[in-house]
């Protein structure tokens, strides 16, 4: 009875994943542990970057991007602002941005990973 079981369970599985609109990363994510979504850092949104200018002043800025995630104390004219976000046990999402301030205003911009968009914001599901 065991050696049926072991045959016609794997079987199975295999024909009900095959016969639906299944993915295999979608089965696997079925038959794993489930992980739950991790977010840090400041949430940082297109449309809201794409506001962001040179010239504007620090009080600007941080009404606009909120206080910044790190502050160096020997770069106090450097502001960085990370978002990580990791959805269960898929690839995770890391943006940065980076502003640099000289005499009270921004002078510099430096973005990273804006191109990825958060799975909340309208992606639709792999599959």
């Amino acid at each position: 009875m065991r050696k049926i079981l072991n045959f016609f369970i794997p079987v199975w599985v295999g024909v009900t994943c095959a016969g639906c609109s299944w993915s295999w990363d979608y089965a696997r994510d079925l038959f794993s542990i489930h992980r739950i979504d991790v977010q840090q850092g400041n949430a940082l949104e297109e449309d809201e970057i794409a506001l962001l200018r040179e010239g504007m002043t620090p009080e600007q800025v941080r009404f606009l991007l909120g206080t910044p995630l790190v502050t160096d104390p020997f770069r106090p004219q450097r502001w960085d602002y990370v978002y990580y976000f990791r959805p269960g046990s898929r690839k995770p999402v890391l943006r940065r941005v980076t502003v640099f301030f000289e005499g009270g205003e921004v002078v510099r911009i430096e973005k990273q990973g804006l191109d990825e968009m958060h799975p909340a914001q309208g992606a639709s599901p792999e599959g």
